[in-house]
């Protein structure tokens, strides 16, 4: 049994990311458990509001249980970062949050975001995980870590102004992808009409496709940030 933990910026990301990988590592045995980091909701307004939103923030946290229930996540946890303005909070701030995270659940598999999607919230949760899971001879070594992406986001990245999303990790999920299109149908608020990117046909053609690359009927894909093997976690 492996200690997997996803670490996303906002509700839903975690499915739209990794979902059906979740949902295969919980058939696998796996212990998985997912942080989400910022509110959601709230960069709709000019000025943050949350007792504006009230109503609406309950009800996405709402929409989060479901969802990660749906995959048999073992446990949910949701901060309350500012939707879509994480830049604007320290950054140690970000990192210790994550830190105190990994102490609790002390994980051999993390999942998070790619460090060049157009979101900035994204960004700084890609960074704060990378920190937080630096090796420390005398501390918990991650031993993998695998970045993923998110469409509406990632996607939208130019690449001539920072390096894209080249995947070089895929995560077979045939038997899967339907447990991650079911808990999308929590989310049905953050999802999009076709054609946008984040729509239910499109998150399904994209498993499609990343499934094509490697000859499979559906897989997710990721870069890989890190891999370190078994032996290697013996350090004296």
């Amino acid at each position: 049994m492996k200690k997997v933990l996803v670490v996303a910026a906002h509700p839903d990301d975690e499915i739209l990311g990794c979902g059906a990988s979740i949902a295969k590592r919980v058939k696998q045995g796996d212990s998985v458990h997912t942080v989400i980091m910022a509110e959601g909701i709230t960069s709709s307004e000019a000025v943050r509001d949350r007792n504006k939103r009230a109503s609406e923030l309950s009800q996405l946290a709402a929409a989060a249980k479901s969802a990660n229930v749906t995959l048999g996540v073992h446990s949910l946890e949701l901060l309350n970062f500012p939707d879509n303005r994480m830049d604007s909070v320290d950054r140690l701030n970000i990192i210790k949050a994550v830190e105190a995270i990994f102490a609790i659940h002390q994980p051999d598999i993390v999942y998070t975001h790619h460090a060049n999607d157009l979101n900035i919230d994204h960004r700084r949760v890609h960074e704060a995980v990378i920190t937080a899971c630096r090796p420390q001879p005398d501390g918990n070594i991650v031993q993998q870590l695998l970045f993923f992406e998110i469409p509406s986001s990632t996607e939208w990245q130019m690449g001539y102004s920072t390096p894209s999303f080249q995947p070089n990790w895929f995560e077979d999920v045939t038997d899967s992808l339907a447990e991650k299109m079911q808990a999308l149908e929590a989310y049905q608020s953050e999802m999009r009409s076709w054609p946008h990117a984040r729509s239910v046909e499109a998150v399904s053609y994209l498993a499609k496709w990343r499934g094509a690359c490697i000859g499979v009927e559906a897989a997710e894909a990721f870069s890989l940030g890190r891999y370190i093997g078994i032996s290697a976690r013996n350090l004296s």
